[in-house]
């Protein structure tokens, strides 16, 4: 018996089998994940733009912040150190930017590209206080360095490089 989490990876991988459009592919990732678990309150991608800065990407939830400089908050230093953030208390984090007043932990993953460029970063927040285990994080890691694979290259040629 598969666990949930090895469930919504597999749905994942089979709904984006074939699919080359790096939007859609993150468009398809936040449904499923946010759905799939109840704990899961906003789930979504910030992309990189340009070098060091994040805008919105395609999600599920509430209203996210538009625009996160790498310098800033948890997002960004998910971005700038190319490390998991798991932020079991915000509220812990001085840098941590309240999009979202509700928000009590959160998970953000770094989507790098087989350059090492960082493309984006999946966000997941929670209302619940540490509200993700080990295999969420797991998961979150698995499905962010596939989509690295899989659209990392075309995702970094989008980012204008002003």
């Amino acid at each position: 018996m598969n666990t949930p989490h090895e469930e919504t990876e597999a749905r994942i991988r089979a709904l984006l089998e074939g699919e080359d459009d790096w939007v859609a592919a993150m468009s398809t990732v936040a449904c499923e994940l946010h759905h799939g678990f109840d704990h899961f309150h906003w789930t979504g991608f910030y992309r990189t733009v340009r070098p060091g800065h994040l805008k919105v990407g395609p999600y599920q939830g509430g209203h996210g912040c538009l625009d996160i400089p790498f310098e800033r908050g948890i997002c960004g230093a998910a971005a700038r150190t190319k490390a998991t953030q798991d932020v079991p208390d915000v509220h812990a984090r001085p840098e941590h930017i309240a999009c979202s007043s509700t928000t009590n932990s959160e998970v953000v993953v770094p989507v790098v590209a087989p350059s090492g460029e960082v493309v984006a970063v999946l966000d997941v927040d929670s209302d619940d206080p540490a509200a993700f285990s080990e295999a969420d994080v797991l998961m979150l890691e698995r499905v962010c360095r596939f989509l690295g694979e899989r659209y990392g290259a075309r995702a970094a040629a989008e980012i204008s490089h002003h």
